[in-house]
């Protein structure tokens, strides 16, 4: 039997979960920018996901989700006391953690998560951090009490105007670079995000570095699917990454890759969302069915 227990499962957000798993040997050695390989079944794809936490003394590791394809809409139904088929990590190398100066960190939507480690290891090693929130909508930001208690500054923005001063991040991260000295700026999130922010960096050539988490099989170097390029070169973001230098990267081949298997993908989530509409529906109703079956065993 597996031993990737689900010990704990919470809604943070609308269409976002958090699962806390139970993974001993992942916690030995995890550094925060490091990420897990996910497999909900024996027939399920490998998902990347990246750590957001974790506890040494429990032997377990969180991860914040959203749910958007088949195989996080089927992880999404998992529920505590459910076991993975398998869990593989933690892959990647970690961020590198020292006291750099003014450091400010950019956390977008599910990169509120991996963001928030970072910054409260950042700020144990000495660094003074800034944190900039972006999400499309207000109503998904979450951990905004967590990443209080962990930073110096904390700046919500919001696509649609609802939380925070500002729509995106690139306009507060521009005016604090403006106004102060920065040594480092780190990026998790969505694609489009990192991008963004990079450019504006780059204005005040302040290093920038970016979490890439492509399309990904096998995690280990073998398959050559989630290769990036940087500068001059073609890195596998599973071995060399996922962390990199944003000013170097080809953001317009990441964007396009991106794209390589929307309409696969569309089809799949579909046909599953068709032969499983119950499930989404009214998945607190099975819950109960199933408890209730499982007392009159």
């Amino acid at each position: 039997m597996s031993m990737y227990e689900i010990v704990r499962k919470e809604t943070i957000a609308p269409g976002f979960k958090l699962m806390e798993i139970t993974a001993p040997q992942v916690v030995e050695s995890v550094t925060p920018g490091q990420f897990m390989i996910i497999r909900v079944n024996e027939q399920g794809e490998r998902i990347p996901m990246s750590i957001a936490d974790w506890d040494k003394e429990k032997g377990t590791v969180s991860v914040i989700f959203q749910e958007l394809g088949t195989s996080t809409r089927k992880l999404g139904l998992m529920k505590v006391g459910d076991r993975l088929e398998n869990l593989a990590g933690p892959l990647g190398e970690g961020t590198e953690i020292k006291n750099y100066g003014t450091v400010i960190c950019v956390g977008g939507c599910f990169g509120i998560g991996p963001g928030y480690i970072l910054a409260k290891m950042l700020k144990e090693a000495g660094n003074k951090v800034i944190f900039i929130v972006e999400a499309r909508y207000g109503k998904i930001i979450f951990w905004q009490d967590k990443l209080e208690e962990v930073v110096d500054e904390l700046i919500i923005t919001s696509g649609d105007k609802t939380k925070g001063v500002y729509r995106w991040a690139t306009k507060p991260l521009r005016q604090v670079l403006e106004n102060e000295m920065v040594d480092k700026v780190y990026l998790v999130g969505c694609t489009f995000m990192m991008m963004t922010c990079s450019k504006a960096t780059k204005v005040y050539g302040v290093d920038t570095k970016v979490s890439l988490l492509p399309i990904m099989i096998d995690g280990t170097g073998m398959c050559g699917a989630c290769r990036v390029t940087v500068g001059d070169e073609t890195k596998l973001a599973c071995v060399d990454g996922p962390e990199f230098d944003g000013h170097q990267v080809d953001w317009n081949e990441i964007m396009e890759r991106a794209k390589s298997y929307l309409k696969e993908e569309e089809k799949s989530l579909d046909l599953w969302v068709r032969d499983n509409w119950h499930k989404v529906r009214y998945p607190e109703a099975i819950e109960k069915d199933n408890q209730k079956k499982a007392r009159c065993r």
